[in-house]
Protein backbone atom coordinates (compact mmCIF):
# COMPACT_ATOMS: atom_id res chain seq x y z
CA UNK A 1 0.00 0.00 0.00
CA UNK A 2 1.04 3.34 -0.56
CA UNK A 3 1.62 6.01 1.58
CA UNK A 4 -1.33 7.92 0.65
CA UNK A 5 -3.67 5.28 1.01
CA UNK A 6 -1.99 4.22 4.74
CA UNK A 7 -2.99 8.11 5.33
CA UNK A 8 -6.28 7.63 4.02
CA UNK A 9 -6.80 4.16 6.14
CA UNK A 10 -5.69 6.04 9.16
CA UNK A 11 -8.19 8.60 9.71
CA UNK A 12 -5.26 11.10 9.52
CA UNK A 13 -6.24 15.12 9.71
CA UNK A 14 -5.13 18.34 10.40
CA UNK A 15 -3.65 18.19 13.99
CA UNK A 16 -5.58 21.55 15.15
CA UNK A 17 -7.01 24.15 12.86
CA UNK A 18 -10.15 23.16 10.44
CA UNK A 19 -9.10 19.40 10.36
CA UNK A 20 -7.91 18.68 6.60
CA UNK A 21 -7.93 15.17 5.81
CA UNK A 22 -3.80 14.85 4.95
CA UNK A 23 -4.54 12.46 2.23
CA UNK A 24 -6.56 15.22 -0.08
CA UNK A 25 -3.04 17.53 0.97
CA UNK A 26 -0.92 14.78 -0.86
CA UNK A 27 -2.64 14.17 -4.41
CA UNK A 28 -0.23 16.73 -6.12
CA UNK A 29 3.49 17.01 -6.64
CA UNK A 30 5.38 19.91 -5.16
CA UNK A 31 8.69 21.54 -4.58
CA UNK A 32 8.57 21.77 -0.93
CA UNK A 33 7.04 20.17 2.65
CA UNK A 34 6.89 22.16 5.40
CA UNK A 35 6.12 21.20 8.92
CA UNK A 36 4.53 23.84 10.77
CA UNK A 37 5.63 24.13 14.23
CA UNK A 38 5.42 27.95 14.91
CA UNK A 39 2.28 27.16 17.16
CA UNK A 40 2.02 30.67 17.77
CA UNK A 41 -1.66 30.94 19.32
CA UNK A 42 -0.48 32.21 22.92
CA UNK A 43 -0.19 29.58 25.88
CA UNK A 44 -0.72 26.12 23.48
CA UNK A 45 2.68 24.21 23.94
CA UNK A 46 1.45 21.26 22.12
CA UNK A 47 4.20 21.38 19.10
CA UNK A 48 7.41 22.50 20.81
CA UNK A 49 6.63 19.54 23.17
CA UNK A 50 6.20 17.19 20.51
CA UNK A 51 9.18 17.90 18.80
CA UNK A 52 11.43 17.74 21.77
CA UNK A 53 9.63 14.47 22.49
CA UNK A 54 9.47 12.39 19.56
CA UNK A 55 12.01 14.03 17.31
CA UNK A 56 12.91 11.24 15.28
CA UNK A 57 9.24 9.95 14.52
CA UNK A 58 8.02 13.56 13.31
CA UNK A 59 11.47 13.82 11.25
CA UNK A 60 10.83 10.52 9.70
CA UNK A 61 7.05 11.29 9.25
CA UNK A 62 7.70 14.48 7.05
CA UNK A 63 10.80 12.34 5.02
CA UNK A 64 8.24 10.12 4.06
CA UNK A 65 5.45 12.33 3.42
CA UNK A 66 8.02 14.67 1.23
CA UNK A 67 9.33 11.71 -0.60
CA UNK A 68 5.77 11.08 -1.43
CA UNK A 69 4.85 14.20 -3.15
CA UNK A 70 8.51 14.03 -4.53
CA UNK A 71 9.30 17.48 -2.90
CA UNK A 72 13.09 18.47 -3.45
CA UNK A 73 13.38 19.88 0.32
CA UNK A 74 12.01 19.52 3.86
CA UNK A 75 11.72 22.84 6.18
CA UNK A 76 10.73 22.25 10.02
CA UNK A 77 9.66 25.93 11.12
CA UNK A 78 9.98 26.32 14.66
CA UNK A 79 10.03 29.32 16.44
CA UNK A 80 13.62 30.73 17.14
CA UNK A 81 12.51 30.70 21.19
CA UNK A 82 12.91 27.52 21.66
CA UNK A 83 16.27 26.77 21.42
CA UNK A 84 16.40 23.54 22.97
CA UNK A 85 14.46 22.05 20.58
CA UNK A 86 15.74 23.91 18.09
CA UNK A 87 19.47 22.24 18.53
CA UNK A 88 17.93 18.70 19.00
CA UNK A 89 16.17 19.29 15.55
CA UNK A 90 19.12 19.52 14.10
CA UNK A 91 21.33 16.95 15.67
CA UNK A 92 18.48 14.64 15.30
CA UNK A 93 18.32 15.10 11.26
CA UNK A 94 21.93 15.17 11.11
CA UNK A 95 22.28 11.29 12.77
CA UNK A 96 19.50 10.36 10.18
CA UNK A 97 21.48 11.35 7.53
CA UNK A 98 19.11 13.87 6.11
CA UNK A 99 21.26 16.99 6.37
CA UNK A 100 20.90 17.45 2.43
CA UNK A 101 17.29 16.89 2.70
CA UNK A 102 15.99 18.85 5.17
CA UNK A 103 16.38 21.71 7.52
CA UNK A 104 15.23 23.95 10.41
CA UNK A 105 14.33 27.11 10.14
CA UNK A 106 14.11 29.43 12.68
CA UNK A 107 10.88 31.37 12.57
CA UNK A 108 10.76 35.06 14.43
CA UNK A 109 8.32 35.04 17.97
CA UNK A 110 5.12 37.39 16.38
CA UNK A 111 1.65 36.41 15.01
CA UNK A 112 0.42 34.58 13.47
CA UNK A 113 3.43 33.01 12.13
CA UNK A 114 1.79 29.64 11.95
CA UNK A 115 -0.85 31.25 9.53
CA UNK A 116 0.09 28.61 6.65
CA UNK A 117 0.18 31.49 4.11
CA UNK A 118 2.42 33.27 6.80
CA UNK A 119 4.31 30.53 7.31
CA UNK A 120 5.18 29.98 3.54
CA UNK A 121 6.34 33.35 3.15
CA UNK A 122 8.87 33.16 6.19
CA UNK A 123 10.36 29.96 5.11
CA UNK A 124 10.23 30.09 1.59
CA UNK A 125 9.75 33.56 0.77
CA UNK A 126 7.01 33.14 -1.45
CA UNK A 127 3.32 34.59 -1.27
CA UNK A 128 0.65 32.58 -1.87
CA UNK A 129 -1.95 34.19 -4.42
CA UNK A 130 -5.33 35.83 -3.02
CA UNK A 131 -7.80 32.98 -2.52
CA UNK A 132 -5.79 30.17 -2.82
CA UNK A 133 -3.34 27.48 -1.02
CA UNK A 134 0.31 26.81 -0.87
CA UNK A 135 0.54 24.47 -3.38
CA UNK A 136 0.10 27.38 -6.09
CA UNK A 137 3.63 28.24 -4.77
CA UNK A 138 4.44 24.43 -4.57
CA UNK A 139 4.05 24.26 -0.98
CA UNK A 140 2.61 21.50 1.18
CA UNK A 141 2.57 22.23 4.55
CA UNK A 142 1.65 19.66 7.34
CA UNK A 143 2.25 20.10 11.42
CA UNK A 144 4.36 18.28 13.81
CA UNK A 145 1.53 16.32 15.31
CA UNK A 146 -0.04 15.52 11.45
CA UNK A 147 4.07 13.98 10.71
CA UNK A 148 3.94 11.99 13.88
CA UNK A 149 0.53 10.24 13.11
CA UNK A 150 2.20 9.67 9.58
CA UNK A 151 5.23 7.83 11.32
CA UNK A 152 2.79 6.13 13.17
CA UNK A 153 0.44 4.83 10.30
CA UNK A 154 3.87 3.76 8.82
CA UNK A 155 3.70 1.35 11.49
CA UNK A 156 0.04 0.10 11.36
CA UNK A 157 -1.47 2.16 14.21
CA UNK A 158 -4.22 4.96 13.37
CA UNK A 159 -5.50 8.30 14.92
CA UNK A 160 -6.98 7.36 17.96
CA UNK A 161 -5.44 10.03 20.76
CA UNK A 162 -4.49 13.73 20.51
CA UNK A 163 -2.65 15.89 22.14
CA UNK A 164 -3.81 19.18 23.42
CA UNK A 165 -2.95 21.52 26.24
CA UNK A 166 -5.80 22.79 28.62
CA UNK A 167 -4.61 26.59 29.86
CA UNK A 168 -5.64 29.40 31.45
CA UNK A 169 -7.07 30.47 34.82
CA UNK A 170 -6.57 26.86 36.33
CA UNK A 171 -4.63 25.25 38.98
CA UNK A 172 -2.74 22.79 36.91
CA UNK A 173 -1.65 23.72 33.16
CA UNK A 174 -0.72 20.44 31.25
CA UNK A 175 -0.34 19.43 27.48
CA UNK A 176 -1.61 15.25 28.01
CA UNK A 177 -2.21 12.59 25.38
CA UNK A 178 -6.28 12.06 24.90
CA UNK A 179 -8.12 9.03 23.32
CA UNK A 180 -11.03 10.22 21.30
CA UNK A 181 -14.34 10.59 22.21
CA UNK A 182 -13.48 11.30 26.01
CA UNK A 183 -15.52 13.79 27.59
CA UNK A 184 -14.56 17.38 27.98
CA UNK A 185 -14.88 17.70 31.57
CA UNK A 186 -13.01 14.58 32.12
CA UNK A 187 -9.70 16.32 30.89
CA UNK A 188 -10.69 19.51 32.89
CA UNK A 189 -11.00 17.09 36.07
CA UNK A 190 -7.15 16.08 35.73
CA UNK A 191 -6.30 20.02 35.75
CA UNK A 192 -8.14 20.36 38.69
CA UNK A 193 -11.22 21.84 37.72
CA UNK A 194 -14.29 20.15 38.52
CA UNK A 195 -16.60 22.84 39.13
CA UNK A 196 -16.84 24.77 36.05
CA UNK A 197 -19.78 27.63 37.07
CA UNK A 198 -17.12 30.49 36.87
CA UNK A 199 -15.54 29.53 33.55
CA UNK A 200 -16.23 30.02 30.03
CA UNK A 201 -13.83 27.58 28.01
CA UNK A 202 -12.21 28.83 24.69
CA UNK A 203 -11.88 25.83 22.02
CA UNK A 204 -8.74 26.15 20.65
CA UNK A 205 -6.51 28.97 20.76
CA UNK A 206 -7.46 32.36 22.70
CA UNK A 207 -6.83 34.36 19.17
CA UNK A 208 -8.81 32.03 17.12
CA UNK A 209 -10.87 29.53 19.24
CA UNK A 210 -14.21 30.22 20.09
CA UNK A 211 -16.35 30.69 23.39
CA UNK A 212 -17.50 27.13 23.87
CA UNK A 213 -21.51 27.35 24.59
CA UNK A 214 -21.62 23.61 26.15
CA UNK A 215 -18.57 21.79 27.73
CA UNK A 216 -20.90 19.06 27.55
CA UNK A 217 -18.90 17.88 24.29
CA UNK A 218 -16.18 14.97 23.86
CA UNK A 219 -12.75 15.16 22.34
CA UNK A 220 -12.44 14.93 18.93
CA UNK A 221 -8.86 14.42 16.40
CA UNK A 222 -8.66 18.01 16.01
CA UNK A 223 -8.69 19.73 19.33
CA UNK A 224 -5.89 21.28 19.98
CA UNK A 225 -6.19 22.85 23.05
CA UNK A 226 -8.49 24.81 25.79
CA UNK A 227 -8.58 28.08 27.56
CA UNK A 228 -10.01 28.16 30.97
CA UNK A 229 -10.66 31.63 32.36
CA UNK A 230 -13.67 33.34 34.44
CA UNK A 231 -16.27 34.44 32.81
CA UNK A 232 -15.92 38.57 33.67
CA UNK A 233 -12.25 38.44 31.91
CA UNK A 234 -11.75 40.69 28.65
CA UNK A 235 -11.39 37.75 26.26
CA UNK A 236 -14.43 36.12 27.04
CA UNK A 237 -16.49 39.25 27.04
CA UNK A 238 -14.82 40.05 23.56
CA UNK A 239 -15.43 36.79 22.17
CA UNK A 240 -18.98 37.05 23.37
CA UNK A 241 -20.36 39.60 21.80
CA UNK A 242 -22.96 39.41 18.71
CA UNK A 243 -22.48 40.68 15.39
CA UNK A 244 -25.80 42.84 15.99
CA UNK A 245 -23.97 44.28 19.11
CA UNK A 246 -20.83 44.74 17.38
CA UNK A 247 -22.14 46.47 14.63
CA UNK A 248 -23.96 49.29 16.91
CA UNK A 249 -21.23 50.25 18.71
CA UNK A 250 -18.97 49.79 15.08
CA UNK A 251 -21.51 52.71 14.05
CA UNK A 252 -20.82 54.94 16.54
CA UNK A 253 -16.93 54.30 17.41
CA UNK A 254 -15.41 53.51 14.12
CA UNK A 255 -13.18 56.58 13.12
CA UNK A 256 -11.61 54.91 9.64
CA UNK A 257 -7.88 54.45 11.45
CA UNK A 258 -7.39 51.97 9.13
CA UNK A 259 -5.04 50.38 11.78
CA UNK A 260 -7.17 46.98 11.21
CA UNK A 261 -6.02 46.61 7.72
CA UNK A 262 -2.31 48.37 8.31
CA UNK A 263 -2.19 45.26 10.48
CA UNK A 264 -3.51 42.60 8.95
CA UNK A 265 -0.99 39.66 8.42
CA UNK A 266 -2.99 38.71 4.73
CA UNK A 267 -2.92 42.34 3.74
CA UNK A 268 0.58 42.92 4.28
CA UNK A 269 1.82 39.75 2.35
CA UNK A 270 -0.14 42.10 -0.55
CA UNK A 271 -3.48 40.36 -0.40
CA UNK A 272 -6.36 42.87 -0.94
CA UNK A 273 -7.89 42.27 2.59
CA UNK A 274 -9.08 45.86 3.42
CA UNK A 275 -11.20 45.32 6.65
CA UNK A 276 -11.88 49.00 7.44
CA UNK A 277 -13.69 48.88 4.13
CA UNK A 278 -15.64 46.49 5.49
CA UNK A 279 -16.34 48.36 8.89
CA UNK A 280 -17.44 51.23 6.90
CA UNK A 281 -19.81 49.11 4.98
CA UNK A 282 -21.71 47.60 7.69
CA UNK A 283 -21.36 51.28 9.23
CA UNK A 284 -23.61 52.45 6.67
CA UNK A 285 -25.55 49.99 5.16
CA UNK A 286 -23.58 49.40 1.84
CA UNK A 287 -25.41 46.79 0.16
CA UNK A 288 -23.85 45.57 -2.93
CA UNK A 289 -21.39 42.38 -1.80
CA UNK A 290 -19.66 43.07 -5.44
CA UNK A 291 -17.84 45.42 -4.06
CA UNK A 292 -17.60 43.71 -0.31
CA UNK A 293 -16.04 40.36 -1.47
CA UNK A 294 -12.81 41.19 -0.23
CA UNK A 295 -14.20 39.62 2.85
CA UNK A 296 -13.43 36.02 1.43
CA UNK A 297 -9.69 36.78 1.85
CA UNK A 298 -9.92 37.37 5.60
CA UNK A 299 -8.34 33.96 7.47
CA UNK A 300 -9.82 35.01 10.80
CA UNK A 301 -6.44 35.54 12.67
CA UNK A 302 -8.32 38.15 14.93
CA UNK A 303 -5.30 40.30 15.02
CA UNK A 304 -7.71 43.04 14.00
CA UNK A 305 -10.14 42.39 16.67
CA UNK A 306 -8.26 42.09 19.30
CA UNK A 307 -4.61 43.92 18.82
CA UNK A 308 -4.90 46.07 15.84
CA UNK A 309 -7.99 48.17 16.72
CA UNK A 310 -7.29 50.80 19.37
CA UNK A 311 -10.96 51.26 20.03
CA UNK A 312 -11.47 47.36 20.95
CA UNK A 313 -14.42 47.26 18.03
CA UNK A 314 -15.19 43.89 15.82
CA UNK A 315 -13.85 43.86 12.56
CA UNK A 316 -13.23 40.28 12.15
CA UNK A 317 -16.86 39.40 13.30
CA UNK A 318 -18.03 41.83 10.47
CA UNK A 319 -15.68 39.79 8.27
CA UNK A 320 -17.78 36.77 8.84
CA UNK A 321 -21.16 38.50 8.68
CA UNK A 322 -19.94 39.56 5.05
CA UNK A 323 -18.49 36.15 4.54
CA UNK A 324 -21.88 34.98 5.46
CA UNK A 325 -24.05 36.93 2.70
CA UNK A 326 -21.57 36.23 -0.12
CA UNK A 327 -21.74 32.76 0.53
CA UNK A 328 -25.83 32.66 0.55
CA UNK A 329 -25.97 34.62 -2.87
CA UNK A 330 -23.16 32.37 -4.20
CA UNK A 331 -20.56 35.03 -4.57
CA UNK A 332 -17.41 34.16 -4.93
CA UNK A 333 -14.30 36.87 -4.82
CA UNK A 334 -11.85 36.33 -8.46
CA UNK A 335 -8.06 37.32 -7.77
CA UNK A 336 -7.42 39.88 -10.36
CA UNK A 337 -3.65 39.43 -10.57
CA UNK A 338 -1.19 36.00 -10.83
CA UNK A 339 1.44 37.13 -8.38
CA UNK A 340 1.98 38.99 -4.94
CA UNK A 341 4.65 40.66 -3.16
CA UNK A 342 4.80 41.66 0.50
CA UNK A 343 4.02 45.34 1.01
CA UNK A 344 6.90 47.02 2.12
CA UNK A 345 5.60 48.27 5.22
CA UNK A 346 5.24 44.74 6.58
CA UNK A 347 8.61 44.19 8.58
CA UNK A 348 7.73 47.00 10.55
CA UNK A 349 4.02 46.04 11.49
CA UNK A 350 4.55 42.53 12.73
CA UNK A 351 2.99 41.36 15.79
CA UNK A 352 5.22 40.57 18.40
CA UNK A 353 3.68 37.74 20.33
CA UNK A 354 4.56 39.12 24.26
CA UNK A 355 2.52 42.54 23.44
CA UNK A 356 -0.10 40.13 21.77
CA UNK A 357 -0.37 38.44 25.14
CA UNK A 358 0.03 41.11 27.24
CA UNK A 359 -2.99 42.93 25.22
CA UNK A 360 -5.58 40.19 25.55
CA UNK A 361 -4.63 39.90 29.35
CA UNK A 362 -2.73 36.74 29.19
CA UNK A 363 0.59 37.82 30.70
CA UNK A 364 -0.82 36.19 33.99
CA UNK A 365 -1.40 32.65 32.76
CA UNK A 366 1.69 32.51 30.01
CA UNK A 367 3.32 29.74 31.85
CA UNK A 368 4.05 25.85 30.85
CA UNK A 369 2.20 23.47 30.59
CA UNK A 370 4.31 20.54 30.91
CA UNK A 371 3.73 17.08 29.29
CA UNK A 372 1.78 14.87 31.36
CA UNK A 373 0.86 11.23 31.76
CA UNK A 374 -2.38 10.69 32.45
CA UNK A 375 -4.52 7.27 31.99
CA UNK A 376 -8.16 8.04 31.33
CA UNK A 377 -10.60 5.71 32.42
CA UNK A 378 -13.96 6.83 31.27
CA UNK A 379 -17.07 4.49 31.25
CA UNK A 380 -18.26 5.64 27.94
CA UNK A 381 -16.68 7.39 24.60
CA UNK A 382 -18.35 8.71 21.92
CA UNK A 383 -16.63 9.40 18.78
CA UNK A 384 -17.94 11.76 16.41
CA UNK A 385 -18.39 10.49 12.58
CA UNK A 386 -17.70 14.19 11.19
CA UNK A 387 -14.03 15.53 12.79
CA UNK A 388 -13.13 16.61 9.69
CA UNK A 389 -13.69 18.51 6.90
CA UNK A 390 -15.76 17.15 4.36
CA UNK A 391 -18.58 14.74 4.70
CA UNK A 392 -19.47 12.52 8.04
CA UNK A 393 -18.41 9.00 8.11
CA UNK A 394 -20.20 6.21 7.86
CA UNK A 395 -20.12 3.80 10.47
CA UNK A 396 -19.28 0.00 10.01
CA UNK A 397 -20.35 -1.26 13.34
CA UNK A 398 -23.63 -1.75 15.25
CA UNK A 399 -25.42 -1.42 18.47
CA UNK A 400 -23.89 -4.57 20.68
CA UNK A 401 -20.71 -5.19 18.47
CA UNK A 402 -17.04 -5.48 20.09
CA UNK A 403 -14.70 -3.33 19.12
CA UNK A 404 -10.94 -2.83 19.83
CA UNK A 405 -8.79 0.39 20.16
CA UNK A 406 -7.86 1.37 16.46
CA UNK A 407 -10.27 -0.76 14.87
CA UNK A 408 -11.75 1.14 12.24
CA UNK A 409 -15.97 2.21 12.99
CA UNK A 410 -16.35 4.89 10.14
CA UNK A 411 -15.18 4.59 6.12
CA UNK A 412 -15.19 8.00 4.52
CA UNK A 413 -18.36 8.15 1.97
CA UNK A 414 -17.58 6.48 -1.73
CA UNK A 415 -17.01 9.81 -4.26
CA UNK A 416 -16.40 12.43 -1.23
CA UNK A 417 -14.29 13.93 0.92
CA UNK A 418 -13.55 13.13 4.38
CA UNK A 419 -11.71 10.84 7.00
CA UNK A 420 -11.87 7.87 8.73
CA UNK A 421 -12.51 7.07 12.17
CA UNK A 422 -11.46 4.50 15.09
CA UNK A 423 -12.49 3.36 18.36
CA UNK A 424 -9.96 4.21 20.65
CA UNK A 425 -10.42 2.31 23.64
CA UNK A 426 -11.68 -1.25 23.88
CA UNK A 427 -15.37 -1.80 24.05
CA UNK A 428 -19.13 -2.64 23.16
CA UNK A 429 -20.94 -0.15 20.71
CA UNK A 430 -24.26 0.96 22.81
CA UNK A 431 -25.31 4.19 20.38
CA UNK A 432 -24.63 4.25 16.69
CA UNK A 433 -26.18 7.62 14.88
CA UNK A 434 -25.62 9.37 11.91
CA UNK A 435 -23.57 11.92 14.20
CA UNK A 436 -21.69 9.38 16.68
CA UNK A 437 -20.93 6.24 18.05
CA UNK A 438 -21.26 5.69 21.48
CA UNK A 439 -18.66 2.72 22.97
CA UNK A 440 -18.94 1.55 26.52
CA UNK A 441 -15.32 0.96 27.76
CA UNK A 442 -14.13 -2.06 29.29
CA UNK A 443 -15.51 -5.26 29.93
CA UNK A 444 -18.20 -6.06 27.23
CA UNK A 445 -21.78 -5.87 28.48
Amino acid sequence: MDLLNIIKDAGIIGAGGAGFPTHAKLTSKAEYILLNGAECEPLLRVDQQLMAQFPDEIIRGLEATGRYIEARKAIIGIKGKHKEVVVLLRERIAALGLANYMEVMELRDMYPAGDEQVLVHELTKRVVPEASIPLKVGCVVINSETALNIYHAMAGKPVTETYLTVAGDIPHRMTVKVPVGVAIRDVFRQCGVENLDDYAVIDGGPMMGSVMNNVDGYVTKKNKGYVLLKKDHFLIRKKSMGIEQARVIGKTACEQCRMCTDLCPRYLLGHNIQPHKLMRAINYNLEDLNELKIAQLCCECNACELFSCPANLHPKSVNIFYKKKLAEQGIRYQPTQVEFHPRAAREYRLIPSKRLVAKIGLKTFDKPAPMTEVEFQPETIRIALRQHIGAPAIPVVAVGDQVKAGQLIGKIPDNSLGAAVHASLNGTVVECTDNFIEIKVGSYV
